[in-house]
């Protein structure tokens, strides 16, 4: 069954501590990686993306990245899209990681 076409789904992104390059995960998951380029999560949600980002470091449904490494929301990236449907912002969120990894950025999209 589709999910139903309202428009308060959101994308994110969250930078990340460079402490997260210690990672041999993150590290083996961005080969591209150009130093000095920011690490960032990005993510989708139905939340606003303050509260999901106060989950993510409260260990409410969190990922490991955001909560040990997230320092704060980059709303320049992602508020021009917000909000959108589910569907939408499913692609969304791999289409902005791909963006930000060819652009060099260190990126884990869960």
């Amino acid at each position: 069954m589709p999910r139903p076409s309202r428009k308060h789904y959101h994308v994110y992104v969250i930078e990340l501590s460079k402490d997260v390059l210690y990672e041999k995960r993150f590290r083996k998951s961005n080969p591209d990686y150009i130093p000095g380029k920011p690490c960032v999560y990005v993510g989708m949600t139905g939340l606003d993306p303050d509260l999901r980002f106060d989950k993510h470091k409260a260990g409410i449904q969190s990922n490991r990245y955001a909560r040990e490494f997230g320092l704060h929301l980059l709303p320049e990236i992602y508020a021009a899209y917000n909000p959108m449907s589910y569907d939408d912002a499913r692609d969304m969120e791999v289409e902005v990681a791909i963006d930000l990894r060819e652009a060099g950025y260190g990126v884990w999209q869960a």
